[in-house]
């Protein structure tokens, strides 16, 4: 079972303010999660020795699907502002 201190210390490494009255509504939630999770304890796996599970690739065919760069000046043509080759962003993280 979570505390509060195991809440404190998972905010402060997930760099989150909490106040006082929220903890006890984290510290249940995270209870909810953790219990959630422990589930996978219970899975059926096979052993090293059986049988191995079907495998499949669910991702796409490798090669080229297009020739490379034919839709680069399409796309930053669209964009709304540029620096030359650089598409410019608003910056949404700063570093103290």
């Amino acid at each position: 079972m979570a505390t509060v201190d195991d809440v404190k210390k998972l905010a402060a490494l997930s760099r989150i303010e909490l106040k006082d009255a929220q903890l006890q509504k984290f510290t249940n939630e995270f209870d909810s999660i953790l219990a959630y999770v422990s589930q996978l304890e219970s899975l059926e796996l096979p052993s090293a020795g059986s049988e191995k599970p079907q495998l499949r690739n669910v991702m796409r065919v490798e090669g080229e699907p297009h020739p490379s760069g034919i839709y680069t000046e399409k796309i930053a043509a669209q964009f709304p502002a540029r620096e030359g080759d650089a598409l410019v962003v608003k910056q949404i993280i700063k570093h103290e």
